[in-house]
């Protein structure tokens, strides 16, 4: 551009060449906004895929905390269960994942409507800008986002599965998924994660603390009330502890859901973003740490014992009470809230035994009591920490309590009525490998 106003300042005036240097200096302007624009295009088109990419490994990890799951219940339960335990989970994520696919996802996210309910259809209809940077902000495609969202889905009835375990009907357990999941879980969710009536009044739960874990939570608690407790698990007015079929299995599905929190916590940044998404996996993760501690000093407590139980089932605690606010939160407010969940969680299960109720795994003090801590905690920690916060926490979580127990409780009371909810005694005793599927979960085989 400097070469062409030379020339024209050092060469008599013509009105030819007047124009043709006007006409070349235009165009490379042009050229140059056109480079600027494809520049800005490409760094546009690069953010869109490192923003899907992640939020596709993030979907990946939500997926392998359904082995976690699966690992830990088995791990908890009794030999004679194992298979059943196996086969609940595993049925589970293909309810969940096809049900959502068919209705929970316009149930959970339907667009413009009344803040309460609505729906955009049967199955899923990809918008016109559904696999471009446009969709979600830019920051993945369509179907990453139903993906992701629908392993969070399934997540919520695989909670249920292992307070309810050992004594349910697996008919009777499948249909409870199928409509939970399917109904209550998507519609819950659509009051806050789309845009309802819960998002504007204030409700915060940045990963589902409340929607995902306390939504569970309440339909366990509901399931082992109306179940009763196992054969001789309360029996002269002591609590019998049934030994679980694995230790190391147990600790492998716990170290698994940690990993799996990466996902859970870290995609529901809902962006590759460096420092958002950074911090989440440092209060996800120390929260987790300290919530070990925590089941262990409670354990020390309420046992007199190194309880390794509790230590689980603390570091779950820690994760599940984090999740609510992991992204509010700096690191000093992540380990009191892990530290106070893991102690919460020895507590709460010691309470359900002095109630008689029966939660194999701590399902319902993991998920339920340490979900409503973990979501209260918004409003006593972090960026949105006071009074008023806390006083909407509280009201959310008496919403969601409301709807998900009431729900539950009514979907399970009606399957026990018309079908029977729980196994015969002798099928109990026996263990309902054996009888629901004809296989055990491990066999020794002698030689002849």
């Amino acid at each position: 551009m400097e070469h062409v106003f030379t020339e024209l300042f050092s060469l008599p005036f013509i009105p030819e060449m007047a124009s043709g240097i006007m006409e070349t200096g235009t165009t490379l302007v042009g050229s140059a906004m056109t480079e600027a624009s494809a520049a800005e295009a490409a760094e546009l088109a690069s953010v869109f895929t490192a923003n899907n990419i992640w939020m596709m490994l993030a979907t990946a990890l939500v997926f392998i905390m359904h082995l976690g799951f699966a690992s830990v219940e088995a791990g908890f339960t009794q030999t004679k269960n194992t298979v059943n335990i196996l086969y609940k989970n595993t049925l589970t994520i293909a309810i969940g994942l096809l049900t959502y696919a068919l209705i929970g996802f316009s149930l959970m996210y339907p667009g413009e409507f009344n803040g309460w309910l609505g729906w955009a259809g049967i199955g899923l209809t990809m918008p016109e800008n559904g696999l471009t940077a446009d969709y979600a902000g830019g920051g993945y495609t369509y179907w990453t986002d139903f993906l992701f969202q629908g392993m969070f889905a399934a997540t919520a009835a695989t909670i249920v599965s292992g307070a309810v375990a050992e004594r349910i009907k697996i008919s009777g357990y499948l249909i409870f998924t199928l409509l939970y999941v399917g109904l209550i879980y998507p519609i819950a969710g659509s009051w806050k994660w789309g845009g309802g009536a819960m998002d504007s009044m204030g409700f915060y739960d940045f990963a589902g603390s409340t929607l995902v874990h306390s939504v569970g939570g309440w339909a366990a608690l509901a399931g082992i009330w109306i179940l009763g407790s196992r054969l001789g698990k309360y029996d002269n007015g002591k609590v019998k502890n049934f030994p679980g079929s694995s230790v190391p299995l147990a600790t492998i599905g716990v170290f698994l859901l940690w990993l799996g929190w990466f996902g859970f916590n870290g995609g529901s940044v809902l962006s590759a973003d460096p420092g958002a998404t950074s911090l989440v996996l440092v209060t996800t993760s120390l929260s987790a740490a300290a919530g070990a501690l925590g089941g262990m000093i409670g354990g020390k407590i309420i046992f007199k014992r190194l309880d390794f139980g509790m230590v689980l089932n603390g570091i779950l605690a820690g994760l599940v009470g984090i999740t609510a606010g992991a992204d509010l939160m700096g690191p000093g407010a992540a380990v009191i809230i892990g530290l106070l969940s893991g102690i919460l969680v020895v507590f709460s299960a010691v309470t359900l035994d002095r109630f008689k109720l029966d939660d194999p795994v701590g399902a319902v003090s993991v998920h339920l009591t340490c979900g409503i801590f973990g979501t209260l905690a918004v409003g006593i920690f972090g960026k949105m920490a006071g009074l008023a916060q806390l006083w909407i926490q509280f009201k959310g979580v008496l919403t969601y309590g409301l709807i998900s127990f009431l729900s539950a409780f009514i979907i399970f009371k009606i399957i026990d009525i018309v079908m029977g909810l729980r196994v015969s005694p002798e099928h109990e005793k026996a263990g309902m490998d054996s009888h629901e599927h004809g296989i055990r979960g491990y066999t020794i085989v002698y030689d002849e």
